[in-house]
């Protein structure tokens, strides 16, 4: 990718980040006008990543460039604050249009992926989605509403934190969302939780 860069007189690579952690702190550090971000990276995933350097509000407009295309990476990036979702498997020119876009402030989503958001946004409503939940996630999600950290579901259901923290994971994948945050607005929104809890 960086060769291919070198080859756009329009473009200039500021700096590389091996993995979540490094790329939060190159963002810091460097001010990118547009960070290219994997999703699967050790010490801190791309999705999380997304969510710290879009909520530090460092101006920088992110594309995904990713192998992967399935519904718990693609929505989550998306609501993390990417702009744009390119695939791997994408060709070189596809590449510079997208970070040409994303600098401009538009959206770019290949079209596997913008297949997606488009089926979504013709089915609005998760409530399909809450039928996929096991009676457990639904159990944990009402805690996670309730405001529980993992440890305090973990007690409350005689479960390891461990298996709360994939029981999390599996409902937030489940349900398109990016954070717990959303979880719990989502319960609210479903009746699953009130505010008086």
């Amino acid at each position: 990718v960086v060769a291919l860069m070198a080859t756009e007189p329009s473009i200039q690579v500021v700096g590389e980040a091996s993995n979540g952690v490094d790329a939060l702190a190159k963002a810091e550090a460097l001010r990118p006008d547009v960070i290219l971000m994997d999703l699967v990276m050790p010490e801190l995933d791309g999705i999380e990543a997304i969510r710290q350097i879009t909520s530090a509000q460092l101006g920088a407009r992110i594309l995904v460039l990713t192998s992967f295309a399935a519904d718990d990476k693609v929505f989550p990036a998306l609501k993390a604050g990417a702009l744009g979702y390119l695939l791997k498997d994408s060709n070189p020119d596809d590449l510079i249009e997208a970070i040409r876009q994303v600098y401009r402030g538009e959206s770019w989503l290949h079209p596997a992926v913008a297949r997606k958001v488009l089926s979504e946004l013709a089915h609005p409503g998760h409530s399909d989605n809450l039928e996929a939940l096991t009676e457990r996630e639904v159990e944990v999600l009402r805690l996670v509403a309730e405001g529980l950290s993992n440890r305090e579901i973990a007690e409350r259901l005689v479960l390891s934190a461990a298996t709360v923290r994939t029981h999390v994971s599996s409902l937030l994948s489940k349900l398109h969302l990016a954070s717990r945050t959303q979880a719990a607005l989502y319960a609210l929104r479903e009746g699953l939780a009130s505010l008086n809890e």
